[in-house]
């Protein structure tokens, strides 16, 4: 798994909307810190860092770890935001906590790993149907990607969801008869379109006149 981001944060005392205006225009941010079972923790961290993690693939999806004053450390995610509708920044962030134990469902990409026996025969072609898949497991222990094997995947056959391997931990929450890859035999009369003998193919302009564009 990817290493976890960790935003650093410091307590907040209650404040008027002034306050707020002099911690972003020190590159800061208030945040919420709510949910696991426990009371909510208002706290302040750097824009930057919490920036960072929302340009991710993951984005608003991304599990990550708020250090408070280093005493309280918790699994978070965003929960809802506020952006500066002018400059397009982050000014506020509710932030969900996850008690111990607790498991979400996470999207992850399907990565192909292997070489198919199916790929030796003639015009035989791999297609991937599923590229992302979701999970159900602990924050801590939601995978990069889940590796789907497709060594051993003949011609006309197909590896299924239920075929995964997925760590210890990590529970797939989708349908297990959904096709993942497959090996199909793609004939030279499938690529090109069939035309009658002595037939020439249609150019747009030739023997029929064009649909008139929206707005001519």
């Amino acid at each position: 798994m990817a290493e976890k981001f960790v935003v650093k944060a410091e307590k907040k005392e209650s404040g008027n909307k002034n306050s707020n205006r002099r911690l972003r225009a020190a590159g800061k941010v208030p945040v919420v810190v709510y949910g696991g079972g426990t009371e909510s923790v208002a706290a302040v961290a750097e824009l930057k860092d919490l920036a960072a993690i929302l340009r991710t693939d993951s984005g608003v999806n991304t599990v990550f770890s708020i250090d408070i004053d280093g005493q309280d450390n918790y699994d978070v995610i965003f929960q809802d935001r506020q952006i500066d509708p002018i400059r397009g920044r982050l000014i506020h962030a509710d932030l969900r906590r996850f008690a111990r134990g607790e498991k979400i469902e996470m999207t992850v990409p399907v990565h192909l790993i292997g070489e198919a026996k199916g790929l030796e025969e003639e015009g035989a072609v791999l297609s991937q149907a599923l590229h992302s898949i979701k999970v159900l497991c602990e924050p801590a222990k939601t995978p990069d990607a889940i590796e789907a094997d497709v060594t051993e995947i003949e011609a006309g056959h197909s590896l299924h969801v239920s075929d995964l391997k997925v760590p210890t931990g990590v529970e797939i929450s989708e349908d297990p008869e959904a096709v993942v890859a497959s090996i199909v035999i793609v004939k030279e009369s499938d690529l090109e379109p069939q035309l009658e003998a002595g037939a020439e193919p249609e150019v747009a302009g030739e023997g029929q006149a064009e649909e008139p564009k929206e707005g001519e």
